[in-house]
């Protein structure tokens, strides 16, 4: 048990007066200690979660996004991808294949400045992970839309002439 013993020091004068030592339990204390430490720490927010917004493109007047504003990137296995612009099985550049990092930032600043250039509107970018493409890629693609200050881009489900392309490079 925890006790606080005051001292039997004597005072000055001529009379002495006897004290009694004082006892004061402190278990009381320590368990309110603890108790209010656990509240806080069950209480308390360590880290506020982030949501990553996904704007998705908005359709044209006659319900199609404009394919000549359209990137769309397939990412594959190997920490690579392939993009073309245009729409699948009609891609109005050949496509390309990539690393991440410096080359997806090059390609999608390059690109986003000539379809400026061109329309005078932002770069729409659709991003198709494959099968065999890793999490961690795509969370990459996505920083490097955001940090080029991509206004437009949505997750597609990947399709059978995108498949086709990463099979011909050996990335599927």
């Amino acid at each position: 048990m925890a006790e606080l013993n005051l001292s039997t020091g004597k005072s000055g004068g001529k009379h002495s007066i006897k004290r009694m030592p004082v006892r004061v339990d402190l278990t009381a204390m320590v368990d309110l200690a603890f108790l209010l430490i656990t509240f806080f720490m069950i209480t308390t927010t360590l880290q506020k979660p982030k949501a990553l917004p996904v704007v998705m493109p908005v359709p044209g007047a006659d319900g199609f996004v404009p394919e000549t504003r359209t990137m769309s990137l397939c990412l594959g296995k190997h920490d690579q991808l392939v993009w073309y612009m245009g729409i699948p099985g009609k891609p109005l550049t050949p496509p390309k294949q990539i690393g991440y990092g410096r080359d997806l930032n090059t390609t999608i600043i390059e690109m986003a400045k000539q379809i400026f250039k061109a329309s005078g509107k932002g770069l729409i970018v659709v991003v198709k992970p494959s099968e065999h493409s890793v999490y961690a890629n795509l969370v990459e693609t996505l920083d490097e839309l955001r940090i080029t200050n991509v206004p437009t881009y949505a997750i597609a489900k990947i399709l059978p002439p995108d498949v086709e392309l990463l099979k011909q490079r050996g990335i599927y």
